[in-house]
C-alpha cells in the first residue's frame, strides 16, 4: 500500500496523559492529509511505544526506508544529541534520515494566530494587543536566539508588541513579559504558548499568564502544524542516508 519512506514522528513523551493524547491527535491529522504515507509515532521517554521499539518493529516487517521527524519546535539538545543517539542504535537494515525540527516556519506563526483568535481575539485587535511568545525554554543559545527572532518577526505582522518568554532555563518568565507589555501601554496582553502539547512546562506558562487578558491553547493538532510536519518529511527526501550520522 505504501511505497514511500515511513514517517516516524518522534515525540518527547510525558507523564501527563494529555501530552500523548495531543501527539496522537496531531499524527491522525497528518495521516488524513497524506494517506499515501505511513505514519508511526515513537516516544523518547515516559510513553509507549518507544522509538527503539517502533524501529525494531519496522525492521521486522521488512521496512527499509524511514524519515525520523523530531516533534520539536527548536533545534536544541534532543534534536542534536538524544534523537541521533537513538537512531544510531536502530536495526542496521533500516535506512534512516533525520528530518529537520518544525520551527521556525511561517505556518507555525499562522497556528499561533489561529490559537489566539480561537481564544477570543480578532484581527482588528492586533494593533492594540501585546503578545507574549511563551516557549518551554532551553539552555541551548541557538534555540533561545531562534525564539527571540520569531518574536521580532511576529511583531512586524501588526501586533502592538511581541516579547519572548521561557518556562524554564532562560529569562524572562511569562509573568514578567506580561508586566512589561502592560508597562508599554498595550491595551490588552495575550499569551501564546509556543509549545506543542500540554504538560508540566505549559502549565507553568498558564500560571504565568494569570494577569494576561487572553491565554491561547497549545499548538497541538492545528492544521498548520500538520502541514509543517509534511513539509519537513518531503524536504528530507530520497535517497535516504545509509546510516544516521554517516
Amino acid at each position: 500500500m505504501f511505497n514511500k519512506p515511513v514517517l516516524l514522528v518522534i515525540a518527547h513523551g510525558s507523564r501527563d496523559p494529555r501530552h500523548a493524547a495531543t501527539v496522537h491527535a496531531l499524527v491522525r491529522r497528518v495521516r488524513s492529509l497524506r494517506p499515501d504515507v505511513r505514519v508511526e509515532t515513537g516516544f523518547l521517554d515516559f510513553n509507549i511505544p518507544s522509538v527503539q521499539g517502533v524501529l525494531e518493529s519496522l525492521a521486522a516487517e521488512g521496512v527499509r526506508d524511514v524519515v525520523a521527524l523530531p516533534l520539536l519546535l527548536t533545534r536544541a539538545f534532543h534534536a542534536k544529541a538524544d534523537i541521533p543517539a537513538v537512531l544510531r542504535d536502530a536495526p542496521p537494515q533500516l535506512r534512516i534520515r533525520q528530518a529537520e525540527v518544525l520551527g521556525p516556519s511561517p505556518l507555525l506563526l499562522a497556528a499561533l494566530e489561529r490559537r489566539l483568535y480561537e481564544a477570543g481575539l480578532t484581527p482588528a485587535d492586533k494593533s492594540s494587543t501585546g503578545v507574549v511568545l511563551a516557549s518551554a525554554g532551553s539552555t541551548d543559545p541557538e534555540a533561545i536566539a531562534v525564539i527571540a527572532e520569531i518574536a521580532r518577526e511576529w511583531r512586524h505582522t501588526g501586533w502592538c508588541a511581541v516579547r519572548p518568554a521561557f518556562a524554564s532555563a532562560s529569562l524572562p518568565r511569562t509573568e514578567d513579559a506580561v508586566r512589561e507589555l502592560r508597562a508599554l501601554g498595550c491595551a490588552r496582553v495575550a499569551v501564546a504558548p509556543y509549545v506543542l502539547a500540554p504538560g508540566f512546562l505549559p502549565d507553568r506558562i498558564a500560571r504565568g499568564a494569570a494577569e494576561a487578558d487572553v491565554l491561547a491553547d497549545v499548538l497541538g493538532a492545528a492544521p498548520e502544524v500538520a502541514r509543517v510536519l509534511l513539509e519537513r518529511y518531503d524536504a528530507a527526501g530520497l535517497p535516504v542516508l545509509a546510516a544516521v550520522g554517516a
